[in-house]
């Protein structure tokens, strides 16, 4: 527990320029701030920060708050762990005592993590530079690259012995538990399910591997990648963590931490495919430097450079997977309204390697002379003796069109269209033309994607409510698709599971008290656990329970006839779950309401009603029968058996 007074003075220390600015590139505007906010994306500046208020407010989402709670919903932290941040920030003395397993156990999940990781990397640290396998190995590796004893300290680099728990079985000696280290990403396990035993054993996901820490904004340690230095192809050369509670790859841009300050000074971002290019391109005098985490370049990584700088440079290798990686680039990067240029290296070479062997003034003067806008740079791909031919001309003239068609500035796109038709000798009203047919189509596209998720996440029509026990047929289908497919996922990316959850709630449940039972143990362990063990149904005192279950899974359960008399004879299920599910739930509400108006019709029938109380029931009854119709449409049902 951090002393009261500590809290004061880290609030009195924090200043909300500073901060933010550590995060969102800030031009000042009056007496104020402003830049793009980091919680939506937004390409005109609506995030203002205050420094008389030390306040942040974006006028475009909403978000508003102080030093700590920007740090807290921007690197998803909890109120001590941004203290703690900011504490580090302004050296800022914080007295702690060494954790005990019941006190680690009892931090949240994701900042046990965060301490997990730290963890790690000194375990792997120490590995690189203090033991034997790691020193012969490890750290042979990155000084035959030329890496410096500063530059493997920087960027924290370390080692994996060739040993199956090495980290495990140090993390839980320090009172890690297995099962977090396994969701941290570090390790992976195996249950033995024999008669004889059903233990759970946990093995180092990295092994055998130099390592580099992956770091987010604010140098948080979030996840790990590790290189192997063996030369058996049926090796994976690089591996990453997985997806954790605190690493999201398409959301993480390796070395951003260390870049980010000389991005906003250069007002420039130079983007890399490799760790180790990122780290030579440092040690060379470059930091304004970052690389795609583990995974193709992504929008959000996009939006995360264009915080703070518009100008992005791609770097990228001189061969086939190289280029094609570069064009892949330039699409994304301009559809997000950056500047978009390219140095492509010479075949054979990488950042890794050209930094390694030209001196700095030889590097920033190849960058200057070779960098090329993106028009020139497709340009250069395409053969002259292609220019020649007609054909392949006007498939080389597509390809650049069909670019400049993705950048939403209207200016800057008439200036590339204008740049095109004098370099391509191309009529410009041919290009604008065809530009015109490609937005036209798009829009089109555009609307009647809208139109389908509008369809699909469409809250179905409101009724009335009122208990009704009777058992329907739909109950037991909906848990055959929670059984067996509660953790795929449906067509808008929500688990079967979830969805079912969601719908069943705004109806109030089920109505068979058996399906009922399933349904809430089922969203019960769902809810504390993330997974679903089927054995807790196998096992289950309740025997209507176990033989239900036991019935799903053992594929004895067939779905009703309301399926084959509406053309859907179900073949395989697990082709047709994500229509099948959702058509379920739709028959599943037309049922309710059908039996909501059998009720209506036999109160109207009783005697005594006054008029306007019938006169309520009949608009009632009118309204179901409204919401009926328009559920049939929307699922395509003309009979519910």
């Amino acid at each position: 527990m951090i002393p009261q007074e500590t809290v004061q003075k880290i609030i009195d220390a924090a200043d909300i320029v500073e901060v933010v600015g550590d995060f969102v590139n800030l031009h000042k505007s009056g007496s104020s701030y402003k830049g793009l906010c980091p919680f939506h994306n937004e390409k005109t500046p609506s995030f203002m920060v205050s420094p008389a208020k030390q306040i942040f407010k974006c006028f475009g989402c909403g978000e508003a708050g102080s030093p700590v709670s920007f740090v807290m919903k921007h690197e998803a932290m909890s109120f001590v762990e941004s203290l703690k941040w900011l504490a580090h920030k302004y050296n800022i003395e914080i007295q702690e005592k060494e954790l005990s397993p019941e006190e680690l156990a009892a931090l949240k999940e994701n900042d046990t993590i965060y301490t997990l990781n730290t963890f790690a990397q000194k375990h792997f640290t120490e590995n690189l530079t203090q033991k034997e396998e790691g020193i012969n190995i490890g750290l042979s590796y990155f000084k035959n690259r030329g890496f410096t004893d500063e530059t493997i300290s920087k960027f924290q680099l370390g080692y994996t012995p060739d040993k199956k728990d090495d980290f495990v079985e140090t993390a839980i000696k320090k009172g890690y538990k297995p099962e977090l280290i396994e969701k941290g990403g570090l390790a992976s396990s195996k249950t033995n399910d024999s008669v004889f035993s059903n233990k759970t054993r946990y093995y180092d996901r990295f092994r055998a591997r130099v390592m580099f820490p992956i770091h987010s904004l604010s140098g948080q340690i979030i996840a790990f990648g590790g290189r192997t230095l063996r030369t058996d192809k049926n090796i994976a050369k690089y591996i990453n963590s997985p997806e954790t509670p605190v690493y999201n790859k398409s959301k993480s841009l390796y070395g951003i931490f260390y870049a980010k300050n000389e991005i906003v000074k250069k007002d420039k971002c130079y983007l890399v495919e490799g760790y180790t290019d990122v780290i030579s391109m440092h040690q060379s005098g470059i930091k304004n430097v970052v690389a795609s985490s583990g995974t193709s370049l992504t929008e959000e990584q996009i939006r995360i450079i264009r915080r703070f700088t518009p100008n992005l440079t791609l770097i990228f290798d001189g061969d086939a997977a190289g280029l094609k990686a570069a064009q892949r680039g330039i699409d994304l990067s301009l559809k997000e309204d950056m500047n978009v240029r390219l140095v492509t290296l010479q075949q054979g070479e990488d950042p890794d390697s050209f930094c390694k062997s030209n001196p700095i003034s030889e590097i920033n003067e190849y960058f200057s002379e070779n960098e090329k806008d993106f028009i020139l740079f497709k340009i250069d791909l395409i053969q002259s003796e292609d220019l020649l031919d007609p054909i392949k001309k006007s498939a080389a003239i597509k390809d650049v069109i069909k670019t400049i068609a993705i950048i939403p500035d209207e200016l800057k796109r008439d200036n590339y269209i204008k740049a095109t038709s004098r370099l391509l000798s191309t009529s410009e009203d041919i290009i604008y033309s065809e530009i015109n047919k490609i937005l036209k189509n798009d829009a089109a596209n555009q609307n009647k994607k809208q139109n389908v998720n509008a369809l699909q996440e469409k809250k179905t029509p409101e009724i009335p409510r009122f208990i009704d026990e009777t058992s329907l047929p739909e109950e037991k289908q909906l848990i055959y698709f929670l059984i067996k497919f509660g953790d795929q996922l449906c067509e808008d990316q929500n688990s079967v599971a979830n969805f079912i959850i969601t719908e069943l709630e705004t109806e109030g449940g089920f109505r068979n008290i058996v399906f009922r039972d399933v349904f809430e143990i089922y969203r019960n362990n769902l809810e504390e656990f993330g997974v679903i063990d089927t054995k807790i149904f196998l096992a289950h005192e309740n025997d209507k329970i176990r033989k239900i279950v036991e019935n799903i899974l053992s594929n004895d359960y067939q779905l009703s006839n309301f399926w084959e008399k509406n053309g859907n004879h179900v073949l395989k299920p697990e082709e047709t779950y994500k229509k099948d599910v959702k058509k379920t739930i739709i028959a599943f509400k037309i049922r309710i309401i059908e039996l909501f108006l059998k009720k209506i019709h036999d109160e109207i029938s009783t005697p005594n009603l006054t008029e306007d109380e019938i006169l309520s029931k009949m608009q009632m009854s009118q309204t179901a029968i409204n919401a009926r119709l328009q559920l049939m449409e929307i699922g395509g049902i003309r009979h519910i058996y």
